[in-house]
């Protein structure tokens, strides 16, 4: 994974979505040393996003399982926060 100042990302923007998009190469952008965004491949996003709604769907079957078990309707948000997620 490589890093880029946003002053260069700026002045070669086309050749860093190139390096990501064909070379499926990660970019993190940083300001003053300060990390500050990243730019992956479209397939990375994906997994991700893939990744995200795998765990949602976990916690709500968990939810739904507490739930059956004691009666007590709580959201997703609320079971993440009592069980220190």
């Amino acid at each position: 994974m490589s890093s880029i100042s946003i002053s260069k990302v700026r002045s070669a923007f086309a050749d860093t979505l190139n390096r990501v998009r064909y070379g499926k190469e990660r970019v993190i952008i940083h300001r003053r040393n300060k990390d500050m965004a990243a730019i992956v491949p479209i397939e990375d996003l994906l997994l991700l996003e893939e990744i995200e709604d795998r765990i949602d769907i976990e916690d709500a079957r968990k939810v739904l399982e507490e739930y059956e078990r004691t009666g007590e309707a709580i959201s997703i948000e609320e079971y993440r926060t009592k069980r220190g997620l």
